[in-house]
């Protein structure tokens, strides 16, 4: 837009020079025409005013010429200006003037210098001769281009002033007109991180509203993760108990039928935890305010492995920065550990190491290595299945990488299987992370 005003301006600046300028030049015909005299068919001009007639090349001119029947043009008087030489005009102008007598026609044309001029032209009679005769006034036009020069010059630097304070104003006007809702966003981020429970700034009547049912909505969130819960603790407390009857009341009765009845509630039992396990997790991973240091977690699991595989001599050379946390809870991200260490500590010679590094700005990863056998690539899948165990007379219930599956999923991770540069196999889990 300002460009397009720019282009406007300058064209109205233009065209009104130009109608100033020949304004001047129609006032020197009519001063032409008033004192043009005719003496025995000799045509006389009157003496001018402006010096510039009488200077040779000096940028004015005027001519006063007779037009035939054909619109050829003979020069009758000149202005001294001219000197020895003539106007030059262009092929049909005699014509064009003589067709609309007592009215200018304008043109541009040079002087015998080359310069450029603008002119006006006029036929008109004058007392004393029958024939009409032809009445030119010339000018230097350097002082309409001039003008109009300086004029854009003017205007541009104008409108980059002008565009300059607009975009100045528009960025003011955003950063401290939107400062309120520029607040509310981060709070929001806050609160999705885990560093606050609810919005508490203090929003304008327009952003109140709007702060008001985000702080409803976030409790509304807390609440249903509430009674998941305590729907799934009290889901838990409801089948354990009959199980452990039943398994008491088998174990106390040997015989086949006992037999049967364990090993069914020992696999429902497992079933039972698999399925609570993944409820809380599910519903712990909705919540928007639990954090939970890696390195902490990663500390404590390290010295309670290290006690339970002491006969192997395994040690555990873990690693995490100081700052990296877990957007979870804690029991959840202890329970994720413990079984990837104790599944390295069975399987291990003698060492492991955990690392724990930040992945982006909402992902953490944890790899936990080995020392041992490792496992073939083709393997890797089944061991995450829910009880896989590849050797039977290892300890363990088989459940250990499948629950580490089960919780990252339900984080919205993932856990892959790989080769460990100690020799063995590599545990890699992706982990929600939030900023401590």
């Amino acid at each position: 837009m300002l460009v397009l005003a720019g282009f406007g301006l300058n064209h109205l600046f233009r065209q009104a020079s130009v109608q100033r300028f020949e304004a001047g030049l129609e006032e020197s015909i009519r001063g032409l025409q008033a004192e043009t005299t005719v003496d025995n068919g000799q045509v006389y001009a009157p003496p001018m005013t402006d010096v510039r007639a009488y200077r040779p090349y000096s940028g004015f001119y005027w001519q006063i010429a007779e037009v035939d029947a054909k619109g050829a043009v003979k020069s009758l008087v000149k202005s001294r200006s001219i000197w020895d030489s003539k106007l030059t005009l262009p092929d049909g102008i005699g014509a064009a003037a003589t067709r609309t007598p007592g009215t200018s026609v304008y043109f541009d044309t040079t002087d015998p210098l080359g310069k450029r001029l603008h002119a006006a032209a006029q036929v008109s009679s004058i007392p004393g001769r029958d024939q009409p005769v032809l009445f030119v006034a010339a000018e230097n036009r350097e002082s309409i281009d001039e003008a109009a020069n300086r004029f854009i010059t003017i205007i541009v630097g104008a409108l980059v002033v002008l565009g300059a304070g607009l975009i100045l104003a528009v960025y003011l006007q955003v950063r401290i007109g939107l400062a309120p809702l520029f607040g509310l966003r981060r709070e929001v981020a806050l609160v999705r991180r885990g560093k606050a429970e609810r919005l508490v700034g203090d929003y304008p009547a327009e952003l109140s509203p709007l702060a008001g049912e985000l702080n409803a909505l976030v409790a509304h969130n807390q609440d249903v993760v509430e009674r998941q819960r305590t729907h799934v603790g009290n889901l838990a407390h409801a089948l354990k108990t009959p199980l452990a009857v039943m398994l008491t009341e088998a174990r106390s009765t040997p015989g086949e039928l006992a037999d049967i009845v364990e090993r069914q509630a020992e696999a429902m039992r497992a079933h039972v935890e698999h399925h609570l396990r993944r409820a809380r997790a599910a519903a712990r991973s909705q919540s928007t305010g639990e954090r939970t240091d890696v390195g902490e977690v990663l500390d404590e699991l390290t010295v309670t492995m290290e006690r339970i595989f002491q006969e192997k001599g395994a040690t555990i050379d873990w690693r995490s920065p100081d700052d990296l946390c877990f957007r979870g809870e804690r029991q959840d991200l202890q329970e994720l550990v413990g079984n990837i260490l104790e599944n390295a500590g069975i399987w291990c010679k003698r060492n492991i190491r955990a690392t724990a590094l930040p992945s982006g700005a909402d992902w953490l990863t944890l790899s936990i290595e080995d020392d041992g056998p490792g496992l073939p690539a083709e393997r890797r899948e089944e061991v995450i299945k829910r009880g896989a165990r590849l050797d039977e007379s290892a300890p363990g219930s088989g459940l250990g990488l499948a629950i580490v599956d089960e919780l990252a999923r339900a984080y919205g991770g993932d856990l892959t299987l790989g080769d460990s540069a100690l020799g063995g196999l590599m545990v890699k889990v992706t982990l929600p992370r939030v900023e401590a």
